[in-house]
């Protein structure tokens, strides 16, 4: 009786993934490593610069330039700062700055953003307001400073016009550019489906010039504290700008300097702010579409 042929063993079954060579697992590991510490060497970077010029300040200040009355230590500002937020001066200044910082970019900026698509949807319109435009764009906002006072004497409603005008006219050009180069087939779409001119608004207009839209209110938040904290510097004994004048006159160079580097603070924190809400309103429209 024959036997039958012994069984042969079963082959391996094949892998799915390519074979691992020696040493990639550390490789991975060491590349999850190095993008762990990315960011931060990246910040340390960042830092290395302004963190050498402020020891360098610091030295300057405790030797040669102990007796100017223009610059302070580092530590000197810092504790001016902390002190300002101890005893609530630093919130209540930057209340009353970026309050009317809004409120006057919301108001101009507003109405010329509105403006701004009227005379971009309409050739005529744009061609009878060009020259008044022209003639009052180049204005110089803090020429209107002591008109302001006249009118509306110190506080919250001089600074708002002025902010107003100042933050009017840029988010006015932009809005008439950004109208201009929407699709004309688009408009002739809507005419044809007989909407209104605020639904062609609404449901044209404003989706196609929002990336736009939001490059002017980058501009224009910047426009709006720069125009307040000048107001409370020139004239309005109110907010950050006052608040730092002050301490200029009377010859304390660490207040100054310390209000000046929180007006810094806030600036990147409202362009940080302004930054983040397009990048969420992009990612929203791209889901949507």
């Amino acid at each position: 009786m024959i036997s039958p042929p012994p069984e042969r063993p079963a082959a391996a079954a094949p892998s799915r993934g390519r074979r691992q060579r020696p040493g990639e697992a550390g490789s991975a590991a060491s590349g999850w490593e190095r993008g762990r510490l990315g960011p931060a060497r990246r910040l340390s970077r960042a830092l290395a610069v302004p963190l050498l010029l402020l020891v360098i300040l610091e030295a300057y200040t405790r030797t040669a330039g102990r007796d100017s009355d223009a610059l302070a230590p580092p530590t000197q500002v810092l504790q001016a700062l902390w002190r300002a937020l101890a005893d609530g001066s630093l919130l209540v200044g930057t209340g009353f700055t970026l309050g009317s910082a809004a409120l006057g970019l919301l108001l101009g900026g507003g109405l010329g953003v509105l403006l701004g698509i009227a005379l971009g949807l309409s050739a005529r319109a744009a061609r009878i307001g060009f020259l008044s435009i022209e003639v009052l764009r180049p204005m110089p906002s803090v020429a209107l400073i002591p008109l302001a006072m006249l009118v509306y004497g110190f506080g919250l409603r001089m600074e708002l016009a002025v902010v107003a005008f100042a933050t009017f006219w840029p988010l006015l050009v932009l809005a008439q550019a950004a109208t201009r180069q929407v699709e004309p087939q688009l408009l002739e779409v809507a005419r044809a489906l007989g909407l209104s001119p605020l639904q062609r608004i609404c449901k044209i207009v404003l989706p196609a010039i929002v990336p736009r839209l939001f490059i002017a209110l980058r501009l224009g938040v910047a426009i709006a504290l720069v125009v307040a904290v000048t107001v409370e510097i020139a004239a309005n004994p109110h907010g950050m700008g006052y608040a730092m004048s002050l301490a200029q006159q009377s010859l304390d160079p660490a207040g100054m300097l310390a209000w000046l580097l929180w007006i810094g603070v806030i600036g990147y924190g409202l362009n940080a702010g302004s930054m983040r809400l397009q990048r969420a309103v992009a990612r929203r429209m791209e889901g949507q579409r």
